[in-house]
């Protein structure tokens, strides 16, 4: 989870996961930047989180007693958006996340906003946790800015919210969106160009009192309490039950792009003029998949064993690893598409067995063993080092010339200052313009390795083992 240490509390979710406790009704949600990702990218198309509490995946559509619901999780980051443009690439995340996966597993992809641009009809409910970027131009700015003076350099650049959803908002207007995210309550009324669509915007501040650590944290009584619960009712066919189910349309999208899906770390490129609205044909076929059934099954299970509060803490946790999860293993089977998750693993199989197999062509390869010699390890190299930089104008010509001279013919043991010329390897003088240990260390592992371009850089440190005496100084590599 992408959150500063003293956030982080096993809190009482894990009730809910195990059972012990139930949500007391209906619950449905989108993710936010502050989430477990590596159990919500289980479900990228939407579950059972834990009984009676379902999660919308990357972007979904259900219906609930007549109710059209969609939602798309995730935020717009754009720091994110002008150098790594992760919008645009592939679900290429999975866990033990990094650094940089960690985050960018939430950021908001161009494809869920594509496949909800492909719906038709009217949606009565959008959920989204960032906010459409022009939603501001619809409300009491003043009012916005007196909560949250900081917004107003955001606002004049066009940098507050998600650029996508406003693409979202202009091709559903559905009839209520509702967010978070920004941590205050802002309400705007957004109409279509005739007027004759209208959004009714929400967002909700975030919750008044919060845990640090094992203390619960309120505010100052002297503060006005923050605006973050509010009750709406909905009408809806109070003929049907209080169930969850499947969108046809929307099944029918996800059949249709799933050629689109990528996991890759790369730019993924959407067609512009290809219209993906589903034809009642089409719809038709996918009802056909689902047994003229839409009803979502309370199919709820584990992936790991559950916490339970009588467990002593060790003071290390595990990492998180990739689980496929057998709601989404279902839901992809009968409807004929990819699950994320499955691709990751079938990449990293295909990938492992590449390098397995080329491990097994590679052995008694002299390359791999301990190399004692400079000169014959230099001369197994087709890789040509560059000319070191403390080269100085007054040097051999020889030296000038070639480098493999240098290391084969310098005596490193006696007073030759041309013995300084490997300085690509060890610099041993200080110099800001010389080779580092690091570079040198690079440059190694590129010339004995340079036919096993599968192999790591740790694999080269445990492979190669090199001493180099420079003026009677010993160091290793």
């Amino acid at each position: 989870m992408a959150v500063p240490d003293k956030f982080k509390n096993k809190g009482s979710f894990y009730k809910y996961y195990s059972g012990e406790e139930l949500a007391p009704v209906l619950t449905i949600f989108i993710g936010g930047n502050h989430e477990a990702s590596n159990y919500l990218q289980e479900l990228a198309y939407g579950g059972w989180v834990a009984p009676n509490i379902y999660y919308l995946g990357y972007a979904s559509v259900i219906n609930i007693a007549g109710v059209r619901i969609g939602g798309i999780s995730g935020i717009y980051n754009k720091q994110d958006a002008c150098r790594n443009q992760s919008f645009m690439k592939g679900h290429y995340e999975y866990p033990p996340y990094n650094q940089g996966t960690i985050r960018s597993a939430y950021y908001t992809r161009r494809l869920e906003v594509f496949r909800l641009k492909q719906l038709s009809g009217k949606l009565d409910i959008f959920l989204s946790h960032d906010w459409p970027s022009e939603i501001t131009n619809h409300g009491d700015l003043n009012k916005l800015l007196k909560m949250k003076p900081f917004f107003k350099e955001d606002i004049s650049k066009k940098q507050l919210g998600s650029p996508l959803l406003d693409e979202v908002m202009k091709k559903l207007y559905p009839s209520k969106w509702f967010a978070a995210h920004l941590h205050c309550k802002f309400e705007a009324t957004v109409y279509n160009e005739d007027k004759t669509k209208t959004t009714k915007f929400m967002s909700l501040d975030k919750c008044g009192d919060f845990c640090v650590g094992n203390r619960r944290s309120y505010r100052s009584p002297r503060v006005k309490e923050r605006d973050y619960f509010e009750f709406i009712d909905i009408e809806h066919d109070q003929s049907l039950p209080l169930t969850i189910s499947y969108d046809i349309e929307w099944l029918t999208i996800l059949f249709l792009t799933n050629n689109l899906l990528s996991v890759k770390d790369a730019w993924c490129y959407l067609p512009e003029s290809q219209n993906f609205t589903p034809t009642e044909e089409q719809k038709e076929m996918i009802l056909e998949k689902f047994n003229n059934d839409l009803s979502v099954p309370q199919n709820f299970q584990q992936t790991v064993r559950p916490f339970h509060h009588t467990e002593y803490p060790t003071g290390f946790a595990q990492p998180p690893m990739l689980f496929i999860n057998r709601q989404t293993t279902a839901f992809c089977e009968k409807l004929g598409i990819d699950d994320p998750f499955d691709l990751i693993k079938r990449s990293q199989t295909n990938l492992a067995h590449l390098n397995r197999f080329s491990s097994d062509q590679t052995k008694g390869n002299s390359s791999t063993g301990s190399i004692v010699d400079i000169s014959t390890a230099y001369s197994n190299t087709s890789l040509v080092l560059p000319l070191p930089q403390n080269q100085t104008k007054n040097s051999p010509k020889e030296h000038v010339n070639s480098n493999k001279s240098d290391v084969k013919h310098a005596n490193l043991s006696d007073g030759n200052q041309n013995a300084i010329n490997l300085g690509f390897f060890i610099d041993t003088t200080p110099s800001s313009s010389r080779c580092t240990e690091k570079r040198a260390r690079e440059i190694f592992a590129q010339t004995f390795l340079s036919n096993e371009t599968n192999r790591k850089l740790s694999q080269a440190k445990q492979a190669i083992e090199l001493i180099v005496n420079v003026k009677g100084y010993q160091k290793k590599i």
